[in-house]
């Protein structure tokens, strides 16, 4: 399997390329992962990455943490189909705040990105993800519960996409608002490939 990388941050990679199994990500202010018609299209946020082949990818699993206070402070898992032709698609999975309180979040982005929301079953501040592919070849989503899965969120698509050169598969954490630094603590991060 590849070392991971960071793109879009200053800091090195957290253990030079094996991770600790608990690591913080930091996003400066006014970075984003999203796609919202007609043209705003930023992916400005750090992410850290190891590149997969598509069909090898079985699941990615990540536990994670923060002090979410800002409208839109999010982290979390996210799954990156970079194409020939230099286009992206992505699904991204964490703990967003929005309405005043952190939600279980999932964006997935094909031509544009829509949202999904629920609530953190702790209430609290941290979960466990999930992204998992399935014997049907969709992509489920899981928030994880002790040894408990519920589903939140398949996506049907993705391993039929063709013109794919890379896959990137890891962890993001974005502040879209102003004020300062957000620091996200991720535990455990596994990526199983078949």
């Amino acid at each position: 399997m590849s070392q991971f990388k960071l793109i879009n941050s200053d800091d090195p990679v957290p253990g030079n390329g094996t991770l600790p199994s608990e690591f913080v990500l930091k996003t400066k202010a006014e970075t984003d992962i999203w796609a919202k018609p007609p043209s705003t299209t930023p992916f400005s946020a750090p992410v850290l990455y190891q590149t997969v082949a598509l069909d090898s990818f079985k699941r990615a699993r990540v536990s994670f943490n923060a002090e979410w206070t800002l409208n839109y402070d999010q982290g979390g898992l996210i799954f990156v189909l970079q194409y020939v032709d230099g286009s992206k698609k992505f699904i991204k999975t964490g703990i967003e705040h929005t309405h005043g309180k952190p939600h279980l979040s999932v964006v997935v982005k094909d031509r544009w990105a829509d949202w999904s929301l629920l609530p953190v079953p702790s209430g609290g501040s941290e979960a466990t993800l999930e992204i998992s592919r399935e014997p049907d070849d969709s992509l489920w989503i899981y928030v994880v519960e002790g040894n408990h899965r519920s589903p939140i969120r398949e996506v049907t698509w993705i391993f039929s996409e063709e013109g794919v050169q890379e896959t990137w598969v890891g962890v993001y954490a974005a502040r879209p608002s102003t004020g300062g630094e957000l620091a996200v603590t991720f535990g455990h991060l596994i990526i199983d490939l078949q």
